[in-house]
């Protein structure tokens, strides 16, 4: 059998036993393939953060209430019974005295209370106000909530992607190295080559395998920190054949129109919004309070001794109720000017919030930008570098390069590689922020 063949599949054998001992790229373990569209469907139905923003939602949707903010009717019922036993002592004018030990007596008492609140300086309205822009604001950070967990979960997948492309560069590496050594091989058995040149491509190769094995390392981490983010189980195996394909259509006045649209700059204004209603209210706490109330009020008392042996009374009535703050301290007046003052610091967070965003998109643009003229020139060196390797393997072969030529091919193949890969990752997560900022993501 050829020599050649035989050392190839010897080193294909090698490498095949390297990967099945891996459990990140074994057969059984890479049973699970997951897309991009299938991580964020994971992760927005298992994200515990978004659960939380969710029921915050919903908490917020129960209290938004005209009930809760006090401009609903408010019933109660009261009952009482009560028994006792007394001592009666009595001389009545007529002359007659009354003396009983133990004279047994009863008290029943029952009431059924409305009550409406009329008037208190739009107290009401205001609270109703505050709690519906609670409601929204909610809304609004679950929304930032699900944004950012896009974001988190595309930024991950990619990394997932960049680390099994640097696979594929070392892969090919590898076979440059096995070739190399191939070479030599039959070099050797015609007296061509010498022990060390064989050596050193041994070594190289090895190295090179070694190098294999530490990338799959780096890919596994990787593929176990996505697995965190969908909150999956981090020992499942998956597998993700994707590429990175970047949007170079994105414009920066088009995003920085849409911060305003952003989810945190949105709940920062409901703040605002918030804040002022809480003026509102502590305002209306110095004015005066109109309450009708109504009541249908039964009382029974009975005692077997004594004057008034039986007394029944039952009835409606109705009535208003009006009270007037006059002087407590100038509390109320300090709240309001408090409130004042954090509606002015809300405004404040909110202009620091849609600064920071415009700032972090032009940077981030920046970087889009200088990403994409990089990656279109890195491209072209990567397919040179490739060339070269083709070429330089073959001239090797035909004993015009030497193994220094090829070491060198290799190893500007592996960096120009690594420089398009990265440059790739850099770009497509420059285009996830950017579209996170205008609120674009999906």
């Amino acid at each position: 059998m050829n020599p050649l063949l035989i050392l190839k599949c010897k080193k294909n054998l090698l490498l095949m036993l390297l990967l099945v001992s891996s459990s990140a790229f074994s057969m059984q373990a890479d049973s699970l393939t997951i897309t991009l569209e299938d991580a964020i469907a994971t992760a927005l139905k298992n994200n515990y953060e978004i659960e939380i923003a969710k029921n915050n939602v919903e908490a917020n949707t129960l209290l938004n209430n005209y009930g809760v903010a006090g401009g609903l009717p408010l019933v109660t019922a009261q009952a009482s019974n009560t028994e006792q036993i007394t001592q009666v002592n009595q001389k009545l004018t007529d002359g007659t005295e009354i003396n009983r030990n133990a004279a047994a007596g009863n008290n029943t008492q029952a009431s059924l209370n409305a009550g409406i609140l009329l008037y208190n300086g739009k107290r009401v309205v205001s609270t109703k106000k505050r709690l519906a822009e609670l409601q929204y604001q909610s809304t609004e950070l679950l929304n930032s909530q699900i944004q950012n967990t896009i974001a988190l979960v595309m930024t991950s997948y990619y990394d997932v992607v960049r680390q099994l492309s640097y696979l594929n560069t070392v892969r090919t590496s590898i076979q440059a190295s096995e070739k190399r050594l191939e070479i030599l091989k039959v070099r050797k058995e015609a007296g061509m080559a010498n022990n060390a040149d064989l050596f050193q491509a041994e070594i190289d190769l090895n190295t090179l395998n070694q190098t294999f094995l530490d990338q799959l390392n780096v890919a596994q981490v990787a593929k176990t920190e996505l697995l965190r983010i969908l909150t999956l189980d981090p020992k499942s195996a998956v597998s993700i054949k994707d590429t990175i394909m970047v949007d170079n259509t994105l414009k920066l006045d088009a995003i920085l129109d849409r911060i305003a649209a952003n989810a945190d700059v949105k709940a920062a204004d409901h703040q605002i919004r918030i804040n002022e209603l809480i003026v509102r209210e502590t305002a209306a706490l110095r004015y005066p309070t109109v309450r009708f109330n109504t009541a249908y009020n039964f009382s029974r008392n009975q005692t077997a001794a004594g004057f008034t042996l039986l007394n029944r009374v039952a009835g409606p009535n109705a009535g208003l109720t009006l009270a007037i703050p006059i002087y407590n301290g100038s509390a109320f007046k300090r709240q309001q000017q408090v409130a004042e003052i954090n509606t002015e610091s809300a405004k404040l967070q909110r202009s620091s919030i849609v600064r920071d965003y415009n700032a972090g998109a032009v940077k981030m643009y920046q970087t889009f930008l200088t990403s994409l003229e990089q990656l279109e020139t890195q491209k072209r060196n990567f397919n040179l570098a490739k060339q070269l390797l083709d070429l330089t393997l073959q001239r090797f072969e035909l004993i015009q390069a030497t193994i220094i030529d090829v070491r060198e091919a290799q190893r500007s193949f592996e960096d120009a590689g690594y420089r398009m890969i990265n440059l790739n990752y850099a770009a497509k997560a420059a285009e996830i922020e950017l579209k996170r900022l205008s609120n674009t993501l999906q």
